[in-house]
């Protein structure tokens, strides 16, 4: 009976042993880049397994795609989205199936009603929204149920605010509520705030009740947002005149917070922003003049920065991305075509390059995408 009882308690811990192992999450993330394919060697999309414990990296495949340089997740994980970056007529946007093995497959491509350059693109279960530099407007596109692109359905333009002035719309972005979308207007210094109807039925106008929610200060050039974790607060990088701006959010209200000096370099192109995992750090790239990230504490109750520390990149810092966990920062330099592995400290924000480097054709874009489970 005792030998039976020991046998038994030895079977649960293995199967307990089991169930852990099922689980328990892999370190091994999906890396997605987006590059410039236009005067270089790259191939288009690029898939990588990163480890987010080691730092390391193996290629697994590349897609072909003419100028994907921005490309985003659908929120499942079973649908890529990117750009074509032209302003000549081939212009669009492109979905991809996410295959078992992780590689996009089955290329949908669309073109942009008259979207020159489009260069950031969102997606959800319904739409896919492209921002276009050149074209200075706004494409939106459908999704069928199974996630696949199709037409551009709603094309919105913008016009300079005064004759000198053109309209370059950088990004798009939602609201953490999900009632509006708000796009940054490099070129006439503004922040428009649509309405997004989400379930309009079809034939109906998706992004609605358009209106300048923030006036950027003449000459800063906005160009990507981000939300904090809690969805209080918007951080904006303005690309010419280097500034990062603290905005308060609350139902469909920016105010602004606070305005400081971001880029070191003053190069007048600054890039990207993001928010480590925690919270607790927020992260900007600067390009042409001393190229690399500005670090800053966030003040968890007003939202506001505090520089802590600059890390100098590769050439040209176009975007980064930071892993799930929060222990690595990763820099797309395109014009040094790699990517730089940055170990990041949790307490002090500061970066350490590990050397570790990704050889890549122009990377302009890095996205990661859920744990591998093996």
């Amino acid at each position: 009976m005792k030998r039976l009882q020991t046998l038994l308690s030895l079977f649960c811990a293995l199967v307990g042993l089991h169930t852990f192992a099922q689980s328990a999450p892999s370190n091994s993330l999906t890396m997605y880049v987006g590059t410039y394919t236009e005067g270089g060697n790259s191939k288009g999309i690029y898939t990588y397994s990163f480890d987010q414990q080691q730092g390391t990296s193996v290629l697994l495949g590349s897609t072909a795609a003419a100028n994907p340089s921005f490309i985003a997740l659908a929120p499942n994980g079973k649908h890529l989205y990117a750009v074509s970056e032209y302003n000549d007529g081939r212009q669009g946007a492109y979905s991809f199936e996410v295959g078992q093995d992780k590689l996009p497959t089955q290329p949908i491509f669309h073109p942009t009603q008259a979207g020159a350059d489009p260069c950031h693109i969102i997606a959800d279960s319904k739409y896919a929204i492209t921002a276009n530099y050149t074209g200075g407007d706004i494409g939106v596109f459908l999704l069928d149920a199974a996630g696949k692109l199709q037409a551009e359905i709603q094309y919105i333009a913008f016009e300079g605010r005064t004759p000198e002035r053109v309209a370059h719309v950088h990004c798009m972005i939602p609201t953490p509520d999900g009632k509006y979308v708000l796009a940054t207007d490099l070129g006439n210094d503004h922040i428009y705030r649509f309405r997004y109807n989400q379930e309009a039925p079809q034939g109906a106008v998706v992004l609605t009740d358009q209106q300048i929610a923030y006036q950027v200060s003449d000459g800063q050039g906005p160009r990507h947002l981000t939300f904090s974790k809690d969805g209080r607060f918007a951080y904006l990088i303005n690309e010419l005149g280097g500034e990062c701006v603290v905005l308060s959010y609350h139902k469909g209200k920016i105010k602004e917070v606070q305005r400081l000096m971001a880029d070191e370099g003053q190069g007048g192109g600054s890039a990207d922003i993001h928010i480590s995992p925690d919270g607790r750090f927020l992260y900007t790239s600067h390009r042409l003049k001393k190229d690399g990230i500005s670090i800053f504490a966030i003040d968890p109750k007003r939202g506001t920065l505090k520089k802590v520390g600059y890390q100098l990149t590769g050439i040209h810092p176009r975007n980064f991305a930071i892993t799930p966990n929060g222990k690595y920062l990763l820099v797309a330099c395109r014009d040094d075509n790699k990517i730089q592995v940055f170990q990041r400290d949790a307490t002090t924000g500061t970066l350490t390059d590990t050397s570790q480097h990704i050889s890549v054709d122009k990377p302009t874009c890095i996205i990661f995408t859920e744990i591998i489970n093996h």
